[in-house]
């Protein structure tokens, strides 16, 4: 599931759209490099894409070609819980045993096999482990205050995969140059 239904997040190269429809390395936007970056390990057939329909201006041109069953329209930005919940009912509905991961499409990847070899140990994982909800996150470089913190518990399946101990929302400044950064990542 390809998220791109987030509000407007900042002016990006005097565009005030929201990030996920702006190019901001080459000429790809946010959610063409996700629904390539997906692409390459899920098949668009089983891939669904959660849109806003007040965003409809900026992704109407890029969607064309996706064939309508693979869209799921908001008609409002509920959040990203909310986004979350309405794309699983409607799975369920479709397939109640898939293994579902979600792709924000407002985050650049640079290095899109590692991102790969790490969503193959996730979908790994998921497979032996059904009841289990697998979250992903990058080692930060310095204290970040603009993200979520995931600080890890026990290992699971030989130490590739942790517990997750505790979720930090967004801390304050003062509180993410506390966290001991070696050890949780960016949500």
């Amino acid at each position: 599931m390809v998220l791109g239904c987030f509000l407007l997040t900042r002016k990006i190269s005097g565009d005030d759209r929201p990030k996920q429809f702006c190019a901001l390395t080459g000429g790809e936007t946010l959610l063409d490099q996700t629904r390539r970056r997906v692409s390459g390990m899920i098949p668009d057939r089983q891939t669904r894409l959660l849109l806003t329909e007040t965003h409809e201006r900026f992704y109407a041109d890029q969607l064309a070609g996706v064939a309508e069953e693979r869209l799921l329209i908001q008609p409002y930005n509920h959040g990203t819980a909310a986004a979350i919940a309405y794309s699983l009912t409607h799975i369920d509905r479709v397939n109640p045993d898939a293994v579902v991961a979600f792709f924000p499409s407002d985050h650049h990847f640079a290095n899109n096999g590692a991102f790969a070899a790490h969503m193959d140990l996730a979908f790994t994982q998921a497979g032996m482990d059904q009841e289990r909800v697998i979250l992903l996150g990058i080692l930060p470089d310095a204290p970040e205050e603009s993200y979520g913190w995931i600080e890890p518990g026990e290992s699971v399946a030989g130490g590739a995969v942790s517990e997750v101990r505790r979720f930090w929302e967004k801390p304050s400044r003062r509180g993410s140059d506390s966290i001991d950064a070696r050890r949780l990542s960016l949500e």
